[in-house]
């Protein structure tokens, strides 16, 4: 089974102590929400002992860098993404790695870090992995929204559904949290108004924040764009070499052509 390899990883990665906790694709199936997915995501550590020992699992594994920022912690605390991938004897594994997800503030990733210590395998719940899945993509708020359905608290729930329907039950069970909870989700306001309206608010909502992370990624893109001009060379370069090495040489070069910080849109 393809997760068998994702959640192994995880074990590797943890040997001995928390270090990557699963989110995005693999942490929706972890919830019972899609079968499958075709990478692994984690939020790790952002320590050098983390980084070097996840490093090392994946050398083991034979890993090659696909193109992103190096896992070090000067790219990772700038909200950087890595990026790696090996074969294993079924299918080629691909790996992605963050110390500070999107749209995550500190407080709750210090809060998944006490909650997942001995979970195995650990992953993102279902708040922290709506977080996430706002993305600019149209099939993830589908996935906000079944996860919304599996949140037990209501106040989560009036925060992530993507259901006008289910909005205007939830209105009608719980009006003191849609008065709390309009200040952090502006559509709540919507709730006294016809279906159709809600329906809209979410139409709204959806394309502004596929828009945010629109706004997010290309700053990303323009911030990376000598690091892309090298890659290319990078590659050929590091092609033959033993991950360690072939880190090494990158961490090196991306010193002068990859800012460890960028400025996100607001």
């Amino acid at each position: 089974m393809v997760l068998n390899v994702y959640v192994d990883l995880t074990r590797e990665f943890n040997a001995g102590r928390l270090r990557a906790v699963i989110c995005s694709g693999q942490a929706v199936v972890l919830h019972r929400l899609a079968i499958m997915s075709k990478d692994g995501d984690w939020i790790l550590r952002e320590d050098a002992q983390a980084l070097e020992h996840v490093l090392d699992v994946l050398a083991r594994h034979g890993a090659r860098y696909r193109f992103g920022a190096p896992l070090d912690a000067r790219w990772m605390a700038g909200a950087w993404s890595a990026h790696l991938e090996f074969r294993s004897p079924e299918l080629r594994v691909r790996t992605d790695f963050f110390t500070r997800p999107p749209r995550i503030a500190a407080t709750d990733l210090a809060r998944m870090w006490r909650e997942q210590e001995g979970r195995d395998p650990p992953f993102v719940d279902a708040a922290l992995l709506a977080e996430l899945k706002k993305t600019n993509r149209e099939k993830d708020f589908a996935v906000i929204g079944e996860l919304a359905r599996i949140m037990t608290d209501p106040r989560q729930q009036l925060l992530y559904s993507r259901s006008a329907l289910d909005l205007l039950e939830l209105a009608r069970a719980h009006p003191h949290l849609v008065e709390e909870l309009t200040p952090r989700r502006a559509l709540l306001a919507e709730l006294g108004i016809k279906r159709e309206a809600i329906e809209e608010a979410l139409d709204r909502e959806r394309r502004a924040l596929m828009h945010a992370n629109e706004r997010r990624l290309q700053a990303y893109r323009v911030a990376s764009q000598r690091w892309a001009d090298a890659w290319q060379e990078l590659e050929r370069e590091t092609a033959r070499l033993p991950l360690p090495a072939a880190h090494a040489i990158l961490a090196a070069r991306a010193q002068d052509l990859l800012p460890t910080r960028v400025d996100e849109p607001r």
